[in-house]
């Protein structure tokens, strides 16, 4: 069943549909096709006994529970954000806010001691020990996912897309990301919706799609995160919390690497809770000088050549110097057919 209501005085609309759940636990020849399907069709999807242990995800909640409830100055400690570290309100460097706090690491043990290690808390080593597990787990979850993803595809080498996570240079990224709840006071309220009738529903991160290959994402059990119709603009489905879950949606690499085949899902959270959110995120990325392009597999006469190569590095460069909203990927879009038929010489 599908239920739509409208938000007063904006053209969005808010639609509950369900959305694609997939059992890692089943035959993996129609895992594979489901996830395709879910890439092709919203660019995102929940996985269910996907096997990470539940010690592990509550060890994480836990610490990040215990990190943000510090004195601001404590926190701090673990910043400033450039892009890495602590930051609070405030989301890139053109101007974007946001009603959250965050911390962000290369999903590395060094990077992620390097950061805590200043915080002067208790336990900022079992901390890092923690986060150093978890992104452990989700790189083996990532691969997995990513080598489905090449099955189903039906990639020559179904390692293609694993092979960049696997690359010691990778460029992976480990994000929490608080959300205050609604009750906090009305000067830390940064980015309210553009409702009069509903004054405690505010933006914690803004309408954006992720830069890298794919987001892997757990919340703790509040509401929040809406992805955006791939058919419509102004229709946004808000996703039903799950903390025993995780989230997949697809970022704007892979969307270049299958030519358009997936769609890197354009998503935002926004604060309605009386109690704090709490997500995770582990961001998928090649290294700096890997070169992203359409896989010749992906470009046919009927689907032609739709993006320019790039390195990780350049598209990084270009997200940096834009607004949170930007569509980063239309500026590597190719007008041509030219090299799509030089490809399948």
């Amino acid at each position: 069943m599908v239920m739509t209501t409208l938000i007063p005085e904006s053209k969005e609309r808010m639609v509950l549909s369900d959305l694609p759940v997939i059992d890692l636990s089943g035959k993996r020849d129609k895992v594979r096709k489901l996830m395709v399907k879910a890439c092709e069709e919203f660019g995102f999807f929940k996985v269910i006994n996907h096997g990470v242990p539940k010690e592990i995800i509550d060890n994480v909640e836990k610490e990040s529970k215990e990190f943000f409830s510090l004195p601001t100055a404590e926190k701090q400690k673990a910043g400033p954000p450039n892009p890495l570290g602590y930051g609070s309100k405030k989301i890139g460097f053109n101007g974007d806010t946001g009603d959250l706090e965050y911390l962000l690491f290369h999903a590395n043990p060094t990077s992620i001691y390097d950061r805590i290690r200043n915080i002067s808390s208790k336990d900022s080593n079992r901390f890092s020990s923690v986060l150093s597990d978890y992104v452990d787990l989700m790189k083996e979850l990532a691969c997995d996912l990513l080598e489905l993803l090449g099955e189903g595809l039906g990639l020559e080498d179904k390692k293609t897309f694993s092979k960049l996570l696997k690359d010691s240079q990778n460029d992976s990224l480990i994000r929490l990301n608080h959300y205050p709840s609604c009750d906090s006071d009305a000067d830390q309220r940064l980015s309210f919706m553009k409702t009069k009738d509903d004054k405690s529903s505010r933006v914690g991160f803004g309408e954006h799609s992720d830069p890298q290959i794919l987001t892997i994402l757990r919340s703790n059990n509040v509401e929040g995160l809406q992805i955006q119709s791939p058919l419509d603009g102004n229709v946004w489905i808000p996703v039903k919390s799950d903390p025993s879950a995780f989230f997949i949606n697809v970022g704007d690499a892979l969307q270049a690497m299958t030519n358009g085949r997936f769609v890197s899902v354009r998503h935002r959270a926004i604060v309605t809770a009386q109690k704090s959110r709490l997500s995770t995120m582990f961001f998928v990325a090649p290294s700096l000088q890997a070169c992203i392009s359409p896989l010749p597999e992906m470009v046919t006469l009927e689907n032609p050549l739709k993006y320019r190569s790039y390195t990780w590095a350049e598209y990084k460069k270009t997200m940096y110097s834009l607004r949170l909203a930007s569509n980063r990927l239309e500026l590597f879009k190719l007008d041509c057919n030219k090299e799509s038929k030089d490809l399948m010489r």
